[in-house]
């Protein structure tokens, strides 16, 4: 059967990096108490999967035909004649990211940026209290954006006969029309990127402290359990209280 390869190595490697981050970001922060020491793995997760976006927004400029974000497909009427026909059993065949898979592909890369942003600032304590809600709704209307994604892909498996996460895994298509090429592999880009995510995880790791609950990047202390976050605003609180009474004691005297 001919195939044609339509997604590059390092296309590939951060789809499926990018699957398991988030994965074990939401699946951490779900099931684990948020005043235990494992769940800085979930902020250590969340880090990672940002770190993985900002390089596939980097590939998404430089990569080959079908990663460039450019080739991604967020036409309205073409996401309808997308959706419509993949319920008739027809349509057009897309060599790359189709309609629907242009839009979620968006969507995540933009939460997983909004989720990192927002983390960070919790984590930095200089978030109002809003933004922790904001963070889970944002974190649950990802994972409602995966799930319909999952769903697409079984409704497009059904109808075309096609295991498009096999493409993902392969890089290669089948039937599509005559003469579409082909994209390299691109191997030493893809190595690069694993490197640049092992280390960064590997370099978080490295710079996180158990014991005090907290991580040092770039010269900002951050505090990755909750616990630690009350505690650090209530010894901040204490601190303020105190330097008002100094300045009360001062002006009596």
């Amino acid at each position: 059967m001919n195939t044609v390869r339509v997604y590059d190595l390092p296309t590939r490697v951060f789809h499926w990096c990018f699957a398991a981050l988030f994965v074990a970001a939401y699946a951490i922060a779900n099931l684990v108490d948020d005043e235990s020491s494992r769940f800085a793995w979930h902020m250590l997760a969340g880090m990672t999967l940002s770190v993985a976006v900002l390089a596939r927004l980097v590939w998404g400029l430089v990569g080959t035909r079908h990663a460039r974000l450019s080739d991604l497909t967020l036409s309205p009427r073409q996401l309808a004649g997308y959706l419509k026909g993949v319920v008739s059993g027809g349509g057009r065949r897309w060599a790359g990211h189709n309609p629907a898979s242009s839009w979620a592909a968006l969507t995540m890369m933009t939460l997983a940026v909004a989720l990192g942003a927002s983390g960070l600032a919790m984590a930095g304590g200089v978030a109002p209290g809003w933004v922790e809600e904001a963070h889970e709704l944002m974190a649950n209307l990802f994972l409602a954006v995966v799930l319909l994604h999952l769903a697409g892909l079984v409704v497009h498996g059904l109808t075309h006969r096609e295991a498009l996460p096999l493409s993902m895994l392969t890089g290669r298509k089948r039937d599509l029309p005559a003469g579409t090429p082909g994209v390299p592999a691109r191997g030493i880009a893809a190595a690069l990127m694993l490197v640049v995510l092992a280390g960064t995880g590997g370099q978080l790791l490295r710079r996180y402290d158990p014991a005090s609950g907290t991580l040092d990047v770039f010269g900002t202390r951050l505090v990755l359990r909750e616990g630690d976050q009350e505690s650090r605003g209530g010894a901040e609180a204490g601190e303020a209280a105190g330097e008002h009474e100094d300045d009360d004691e001062r002006e009596k005297h």
